[in-house]
């Protein structure tokens, strides 16, 4: 038995089970959209859009270091289009609150990435 835990899902199926199970763990009125990464078949892109009056948006570059664990980066929070400063407690709060959901998202589709 081998002892790498490699993720062994094709990218593309992958960002599929990505996009049907985020949104379910988002607010309501949140957009997700995940995509693949060129560059690096382990790490999905991952665009989310507020709902509401606040306009904002947020990358992250969501990394799977094996079959169950990921790393999560963020890469792009704007609000209107501009970049905004993501330091603030209220943003830190939105970003803690998506990265948890992006962890959520990772566990519930560990039956999938994990064989």
């Amino acid at each position: 038995m081998s002892s790498n835990d490699e993720l062994t899902v094709p990218q593309d199926d992958l960002a599929a089970a990505w996009q049907r199970t985020l949104p379910e763990r988002l607010h309501g009125g949140d957009k997700a959209e995940i995509m693949a990464d060129e560059a690096d078949p382990s790490t999905l892109r991952v665009h989310i859009k507020t709902a509401g009056h606040q306009m904002l948006e947020f990358d992250f570059a969501v990394q799977y270091v094996d079959s169950r664990e990921i790393d999560i980066q963020l890469t792009d929070v704007e609000k209107d289009g501009q970049t905004v400063d993501e330091r603030t407690d209220i943003m830190q709060d939105l970003i803690a609150d998506y990265r948890r959901h992006l962890h959520e998202t990772a566990q519930a589709l560990h039956h999938y990435t994990h064989s």
